[in-house]
């Protein structure tokens, strides 16, 4: 990729900068230094966002930073694009911000405030709701669908949960039954529900804090779905905390604290969200730790699932 990434600097007068690689996962993303500021190179991952997608994302993130949210502006190249493609890659450079993320996933969280930390990401969460009803859509702009039939429907966003190869038969029985059920009762209340344009991944490596303040990176998964449905993916890769209620009241307050939502289909939500992890593994199988990965993330969603049934009466 190095012949790629220095075309990039070229295209954003660059040339000459360090760079290197920091993170490796969707996309690839090197840290540039030029100037005496510091960028960040995005090189997407072909085929999972369109580059009607990419500009969008591109779009929205520069309102969102207009509006006064923490996340990372995106940079126009010499020509005034925001993205090229470069043999076949498509490229993007975001403003660097500094801080270090809230933690990792499935490692125990460390903060000296957990309830204090949980009440800002929610007011942050909100905020960027908030911005983006608040912002006019240019012409053109598409990002993915996280609605009803982008989590249930035949072909949802993250692949189909209950066809993961690895489901035994009581699992994909399960499974079938909570996407029955969740689509009906998803279907009775969608419309009341809030809904517009969500982060959807703010899990805790997308979650930055730098002196205090709250910041949202990795808008890969972002696009159009329920307000709860963000909520939620925070609350998932939390929910083995010991103090988990205390972060999911917090949680709850910064969000009330900035906007009104209706948090009565939260549980439907959390399971939901559960259940998107086991179709998003089903085409990473062969990439290192998928097995482990794959495991916590059936476990998780089967208890989820038969919690979410049996308070329907239905177990």
């Amino acid at each position: 990729m190095t012949a790629v990434v220095e075309k990039a600097l070229m295209l954003w007068g660059m040339e000459g900068a360090d760079w290197h690689l920091i993170a490796e996962r969707e996309n690839r993303v090197y840290r540039v230094d030029h100037a005496g500021r510091a960028f960040a190179l995005r090189l997407h991952r072909p085929g999972y966002c369109s580059e009607a997608e990419l500009r969008s994302e591109l779009q929205w993130m520069e309102a969102a930073d207009a509006g006064g949210l923490g996340v990372p502006a995106p940079v126009a190249s010499a020509q005034g694009a925001f993205l090229h493609v470069i043999d076949g890659i498509a490229v993007d450079v975001l403003v660097w911000l500094n801080g270090q993320p809230v933690g990792k996933t499935v490692v125990p969280l460390d903060s000296d405030d957990r309830p204090g930390l949980f009440r800002a990401i929610g007011r942050e969460m909100a905020k960027l709701h908030e911005v983006s009803d608040a912002w006019t859509l240019p012409e053109g702009f598409t990002r993915r669908r996280w609605d009803r039939d982008g989590l249930l429907g035949e072909a949802p966003v993250w692949d189909r949960f209950w066809d993961n190869p690895t489901l035994g038969a009581e699992d994909r029985a399960l499974f079938l039954r909570f996407r029955e059920t969740a689509a009906a009762d998803l279907a009775a209340q969608e419309n009341a529900l809030d809904f517009g344009l969500i982060h959807a991944d703010l899990v805790r490596e997308n979650v930055m804090i730098d002196a205090g303040r709250v910041q949202l990176i990795d808008f890969d998964d972002s696009g159009f779905g329920f307000r709860l449905f963000d909520i939620a993916t925070t609350l998932l890769r939390n929910r083995t905390e010991p103090d988990y209620d205390t972060l999911k009241a917090a949680l709850l307050e910064g969000c009330l604290s900035v906007r009104p939502l209706d948090i009565a289909a939260l549980d439907l939500f959390v399971a939901l969200r559960a259940t998107t992890y086991v179709g998003w593994i089903i085409s990473r199988m062969d990439e290192s730790g998928s097995e482990a990965r794959n495991l916590r993330f059936v476990a998780t969603a089967r208890d989820l699932a038969k919690a979410y049934l049996t308070g329907k009466g239905n177990p």
